[in-house]
């Protein structure tokens, strides 16, 4: 039997009873994967969306040259591939894992049977399927109309309002790079910045916010040119 906190840790199904939870993991796969792993290809049938329980998973895109795009990082508890199942039945991007993992696998037949017969699966499902469709609304305005200073200082700040003052990178600093949009070198150039405005303080991974309400300011502003 599936540890049901398991489930509940993931957004889509924040809410549902304890008798659902136990039709729910009816259906689950458990999977573990080593760091490295591709779990599909863009344009691949979707045949079923994932829950991390332990480790990450990267989600990207390639462009025609090779070069990969980082669209976000999974966490334990995070959700992906959940909206393929719903489209056109093909996943939209790459995803591979970036450390070893454990996934939650529903398949898309047993899932999709489920929420006809459960109306409360079908809501939460909805409801968390919003919620992504708000952070790519953020993520396509950010890339649109804020700088890499003001898109790194709103990434730490959302990283602080899980962990505190002190947030350690999930994701190494070219793959930062890339889900900014931006270069690692002028990521580099950047941080290197805030470090100067004594912002932030820098270990490893592990970044000290020093400032909070200076980053605030700098996450909000807009850029100046284009």
């Amino acid at each position: 039997m599936i540890d049901p906190t398991l489930i509940r840790r993931c957004h889509l199904f924040a809410g549902l009873t304890d008798d659902d939870i136990i039709i729910l993991a009816s259906v689950i796969r458990e999977q573990r994967y080593p760091k490295g792993n591709i779990l599909f290809e863009e344009g691949e049938n979707a045949v079923g969306f994932f829950v991390v329980a332990k480790g990450k998973v990267k989600v990207y895109k390639l462009s025609s040259e090779g070069k990969e795009r980082v669209l976000h990082v999974v966490q334990p508890g995070g959700s992906f591939a959940d909206a393929a199942i719903f489209a056109d039945g093909c996943y939209p991007a790459f995803a591979e894992t970036i450390a070893a993992s454990e996934l939650l696998f529903f398949p898309k037949k047993d899932f999709l049977d489920l929420l006809h017969r459960h109306s409360q699966l079908s809501i939460n499902m909805i409801a968390g399927l919003s919620r992504y469709l708000r952070q790519f609304t953020v993520q396509i305005e950010d890339l649109t109309f804020r700088d890499v200073p003001a898109r790194l200082a709103r990434y730490l700040l959302e990283l602080s309002e899980r962990s505190g003052a002190t947030v350690t990178l999930p994701l190494s600093k070219s793959q930062l790079a890339s889900n900014l949009g931006t270069t690692s070198e002028t990521l580099s150039r950047t941080l290197r910045k805030l470090i100067d405005e004594e912002l932030v303080q820098v270990q490893g991974k592990a970044i000290e916010i020093l400032n909070a309400e200076r980053l605030y300011e700098l996450s909000d502003s807009k850029r100046n040119n284009d």
